[in-house]
């Protein structure tokens, strides 16, 4: 198949069919291992999540998201954080709005109104599929956190910090240009930070 006969990706290239498969494959391990675990674990390692998020985050505007599918729920985390609205193929823009006034947005993910007050985050937790002992993300193709966080990265300092299930982590992942590096990794079983690359690609 020819580059130009590819679907698009989130950053207006073609699709890398390596990296969509890879998505497939630890999608679908994610999912497999979130119908593993009983209510009752899932509240349990959700609540660690928290515990481990308010022992490590400084002070500040938090952004937070909206758990969807197999993602870890941050949403317990003892602040009030903003949230995240999809604006086409710009950056997220964020949101101070109580959940319960959220409704069904892109992909059918809850999202605050437009007309909400809006909120530029010093801290951005981020959801993914997999991250390795790098810090390097491997999200769901779209580039809304890839673009966010370079838009954010111009204006001054954020910190990305992705979260996840301890199963999420990888040795090893392919890199793209556009890739934004994330900061630290919060898990139920603890907290992590990455150093930054000799010669940052941010």
């Amino acid at each position: 198949m020819a580059s130009e006969d590819l679907p698009a990706n989130g950053h207006g290239g073609p699709a890398d069919p390596a990296r969509t498969s890879l998505r497939r494959t630890r999608c679908a391990a994610r999912a497999a291992y979130v119908a593993g675990l009983s209510a009752v674990e899932r509240d349990r390692l959700e609540i660690a999540l928290a515990a481990v998020l308010d022992r490590h985050l400084s002070d500040g505007v938090v952004a937070a998201y909206r758990a969807t599918g197999g993602e870890i729920d941050p949403c317990r985390i003892a602040r009030v954080p903003v949230w995240p609205r999809v604006a086409g193929a710009a950056p997220l823009v964020f949101h101070a709005a109580p959940p319960a006034t959220h409704r069904r947005g892109f992909a059918g993910i809850l999202e605050p109104a437009a007309a909400a007050p809006r909120a530029v985050p010093d801290i951005v937790l981020v959801p993914l599929l997999a991250v390795d002992h790098a810090g390097h993300r491997l999200g769901h193709g779209g580039g809304h956190y890839d673009r966010t966080l370079a838009a954010l990265r111009t204006i001054g300092r954020v910190l990305a910090v992705g979260v996840a299930w301890d199963m999420q982590v990888v040795d090893e992942l392919p890199v793209a240009p556009w890739d934004q590096r994330l900061d630290a990794l919060a898990t139920p079983s603890g907290w992590r930070s990455f150093a930054p690359p000799p010669m940052s690609r941010r």
